[in-house]
């Protein structure tokens, strides 16, 4: 942006401190902050000293250049992740001004204001380039086999070791299901597996099949709670290979296993009772969904159930994702649409749609807890990632918070039925056997 407008020499420092106190000024313009405020590289405190929920903490002069210029959500994340800037305290309560930025700096006479003032800040001492080790550099057509199987590795695959830190016991890397704002973690996912099993209506005997089956903690669950016969599939080697051993130290291989596979590869031959997927259909791609559809409704039987848990867009609107920092450097290739265009796409493969539920809040309540178990096993973490890996995960989850806070993204459990010929499924007439939770049988 505005790449003609350099300036001819270093201004001097109290001009680029008069310079950085206007911008955020500009920014704000005239709205008291209620969570944040910042620390400059001096010291010294915008708008005031006292304490709030979060400090965004200017490094170095050059910081709001660094975070601005690119006129991107990515190049603020960039910025973060080279240290420009920093958060103490709340992470989520920082993105306040994250917000103040969007509003500010849409449009181009917004930019080009903004985009001046910010060139005459001095440049960084070293430049700052997309790391090209976390930069999500993938070929080929989007969503072909192949470049599926790189995106979902460039995220899953980072450690087995690091995901430990922050996860559950179980290694659910989903939304949890908390019956009481104050429930533990761990509690609230073992409420989300009951919650799922309960809702496929579960029994001794079924042949159960996992989309994305992640570490395999629910095909463990349903196997020992339930008394299910199941597999899961993952594009995830990392995954595979763990889930396979806590299979086999729980004495479950008989019963359930994993492949290392794509939805697609599944044969037409193979049947199911039920069938889920937990976090797996943004990845799927827009265009690919109606086929995904199809697919699911040839693997399951007559009467059988399809659970589909995914992220979905909220009812505030999301900014332009042009640029996104979680598409470069978190998720590359993933899709989220609203659940009415969703919903419209599971009809067109003759499912019946039988219940919808938002976990939009639980999903909030999730993160929150991640980002704080992440924060507190920092040191832990640099065994297993450098420094900016930590960076993009606490911010990327912290802003996934926020999303979901203020509803711009939503996460939906949508229960569809494939019917048999007389039209009868196995779905329940009520609801009632699927909030007991903590009930497992």
């Amino acid at each position: 942006m505005m790449n003609h407008l350099l300036t001819t020499e270093a201004p001097s420092a109290a001009i680029t401190k008069e310079l950085t106190l206007r911008i955020l000024g500009s920014l704000a313009q005239g709205q008291e902050l209620q969570r944040i405020n910042v620390r400059l590289w001096d010291g010294s405190y915008w708008p005031d000293a006292h304490p709030k929920a979060a400090t965004i903490v200017l490094n170095r002069p050059s910081a709001l250049k660094e975070m601005l210029l690119a006129g991107t959500e990515a190049g603020v994340g960039e910025a973060y992740i080279h240290s420009a800037f920093d958060v103490e305290g709340d992470v989520e309560a920082a993105f306040e001004l994250a917000d103040l930025i969007i509003a500010q700096t849409e449009g181009w006479s917004k930019k080009l204001k903004v985009g001046y003032q910010l060139h005459r800040l001095p440049d960084p001492e070293v430049a700052q380039n997309h790391s090209s080790r976390h930069f999500a550099h993938l070929n080929g057509q989007q969503h072909s086999l192949k470049r599926d199987r790189d995106a979902i590795r460039f995220h899953y695959d980072v450690s087995n070791d690091f995901y430990r830190l922050w996860l559950d016991p179980w290694m659910i890397y989903s939304c949890a299901y908390f019956s009481h704002r104050d429930d533990s973690l761990e509690t609230a996912q073992i409420n989300k597996l009951d919650h799922i099993c309960r809702k496929l209506g579960l029994k001794p005997g079924d042949r159960l099949l996992d989309i994305g089956c992640g570490w395999g903690g629910l095909l463990i669950h349903a196997a020992k709670h339930y008394g299910i016969e199941g597999e899961g599939i993952t594009l995830s080697e990392n995954q595979a290979e763990l889930a396979r051993k806590r299979i086999y130290d729980a004495g479950l291989q008989d019963q359930v296993f994993v492949r290392l596979q794509d939805y697609r590869e599944l044969q037409e031959w193979e049947s199911y009772d039920a069938i889920v997927s937990v976090g797996m259909v943004e990845h799927v791609g827009m265009k690919k969904l109606p086929a995904y559809f199809q697919q699911v409704a040839r693997l399951l039987k007559p009467g059988g159930l399809f659970m589909n848990h995914g992220i979905g867009l909220g009812p505030v609107p999301l900014p332009d994702q042009s640029g996104s920092f979680i598409d470069q450097y978190v998720f590359p290739d993933t899709d989220l649409l609203p659940i009415g265009q969703t919903l419209n796409l599971a009809e067109s493969a003759h499912f019946e749609i039988r219940d919808v539920e938002s976990l939009r809040e639980h999903y909030a309540l999730t993160l929150r807890h991640w980002v704080r178990r992440l924060e507190e096993r920092h040191k832990d973490a640099l065994q297993y990632v450098n420094e900016p890996v930590y960076r993009i995960w606490r911010l990327y989850m912290a802003g996934c918070a926020h999303n979901f806070q203020i509803g711009q993204l939503s996460v939906y459990q949508t229960l569809l039925a494939k019917l048999k010929p007389d039209g009868s499924s196995s779905a329940p007439l009520t609801r009632d056997d699927w909030y007991l939770l903590g009930r497992t049988p």
